[in-house]
């Protein structure tokens, strides 16, 4: 039944559940922005940082952040600690062994990145970002490509 309903769209149509099907398919295959994955690559990538600036980073509530960052620290992963310039301010930073879970975790992210494409040649996903970025320039503004 859902391939006599696709077929049976016209093409932008087509596209819109493509995307939409690509969609479910990142949230389901992507760290998310608050997961303990994302958390610890962000953290391998700036070092320590306060955490209303890692909350910022990540785009999450403060709420979410304490409570995965809670996690993290009772897994041995990270160190929360007062920040040295502002003692009002909290510092997080990885543990060694958080180091190697992030180390991980990146190396997980970079192999289901490769996966995802990897029915693609390189001209392929040349073609394809081209096409991205011109319709993301288009949907975040004026296209200037016609």
């Amino acid at each position: 039944m859902m391939k006599e309903r696709y077929d049976a769209l016209d093409m932008n149509n087509k596209l819109i559940w493509n995307f939409r099907d690509i969609g479910h398919t990142l949230r389901r295959n992507y760290e998310g922005r608050g997961s303990q994955a994302r958390v610890l690559i962000v953290l391998s990538e700036t070092g320590p940082i306060q955490q209303s600036d890692l909350t910022r980073r990540l785009g999450i509530q403060a709420g979410s952040a304490s409570e995965v960052l809670g996690k993290l620290e009772a897994a041995g992963y990270i160190l929360r600690a007062p920040s040295r310039q502002d003692r009002r301010t909290i510092e997080v930073s990885l543990t060694e062994t958080g180091k190697e879970a992030a180390f991980a975790a990146r190396r997980e992210r970079d192999e289901r990145h490769e996966r995802m494409f990897s029915c693609l040649d390189e001209e392929e996903k040349a073609r394809l970002l081209a096409l991205l970025e011109k319709l993301n320039r288009n949907w975040n503004g004026p296209c200037q490509d016609r």
